[in-house]
């Protein structure tokens, strides 16, 4: 686990410094790119995800995007994807997918808004890495029989709906 005895107060200390920190004791692999963004690479049940998170000052905001690359969508499939992207958004509330066509990426995007001196807390950026890879594992199927199988949308969208619980 990586909570330990002693984390600094919240303000203390950089959130992308925390976020390595905790990327340390999690045994994550990862990258500082540069003083403001870290990247992460974070297994999932569907396959390794990109995971960036980069602070910014101007509106004392942490953003988190986790990405994975994408085939070129089967054809006629684009609409079916975007409706699909719709119905997940309105299903969730810590964050929201996209899909970037150019660079072939699906995206998962959240932004944590810390206000001014409040700094972000090793809880939360845990939490919110844990929530991206969740949802990503979540909607995987989903966003592929979308975007290469012969599926509509709700249809596409009943892979992910249930949650389970227990232990088979």
């Amino acid at each position: 686990m990586f909570l330990q005895e002693s984390w600094p107060e919240p303000g203390e200390t950089h959130p992308i410094d925390l976020a390595e920190t905790i990327a340390a004791a999690m045994d994550w692999e990862f990258e500082r790119i540069d003083g403001e963004q870290l990247a992460l690479a974070v297994e999932g049940d569907w396959r390794t995800y990109a995971v960036t998170l980069a602070w910014c000052p101007s509106d004392d905001t942490l953003r988190l995007a986790l990405t994975y690359e994408m085939e070129e969508l089967a054809e006629g499939r684009a609409a079916v994807l975007r409706d699909l992207l719709n119905r997940i958004n309105d299903r969730v509330w810590t964050g929201a997918f996209t899909h970037w066509e150019e660079q072939g990426l699906m995206v998962w995007r959240y932004g944590l808004a810390l206000d001014g001196a409040e700094g972000a807390t090793p809880q939360q950026i845990d939490r919110m890495v844990r929530a991206a890879r969740g949802a990503a594992d979540r909607f995987y199927p989903a966003v592929q029989l979308a975007a290469y199988g012969e599926t509509d949308a709700p249809e596409a969208l009943q892979v992910a709906i249930a949650e389970g619980f227990g232990r088979a």
